[in-house]
């Protein structure tokens, strides 16, 4: 009887770009989600006052809050992209392996693209 695993297991199997965006299309959903509440804490914390509205100014012209519009730029156009590619799935098309490598290396290099774009635009707008 041999001592390998039934099943592949994460020491021993391969890593594909399709398993790699997969995975990140899955963390980036759930990600978005939470940012979600943050982005309506925010809002409802500009209602209050301008105290702290200065709050969170100040948290925004932070590294953290800078690495946090980043991130959340990142989360949202990456899981735009993998979505245009699920879409593209749905109807039929891009199954073929080379096809699908293809695919997941635009999605995140796309999505890397558009983040250092639109970061570029509000930094040209502010």
């Amino acid at each position: 009887m041999s001592n390998n695993p039934l099943s592949p297991h994460i020491q021993i199997y391969n890593w594909h770009i399709s398993s790699l965006v997969s995975i990140s299309h899955r963390i980036t959903g759930i990600i978005n989600f939470l940012t979600l509440f943050l982005v309506c804490f925010w809002i409802w914390t500009l209602l209050l006052s301008n105290e702290s509205y200065e709050i969170v100014f100040n948290f925004f012209n932070s590294i953290f809050g800078k690495f946090f519009v980043i991130g959340f730029v990142w989360s949202y156009s990456f899981q735009i992209l993998s979505e245009i590619r699920h879409w593209f799935w749905d109807l039929g098309y891009g199954f073929e392996l080379k096809t699908s490598k293809i695919t997941g290396v635009l999605v995140i290099l796309g999505s890397i693209i558009i983040t250092i774009v639109l970061y570029s635009i509000r930094g040209l707008l502010v």
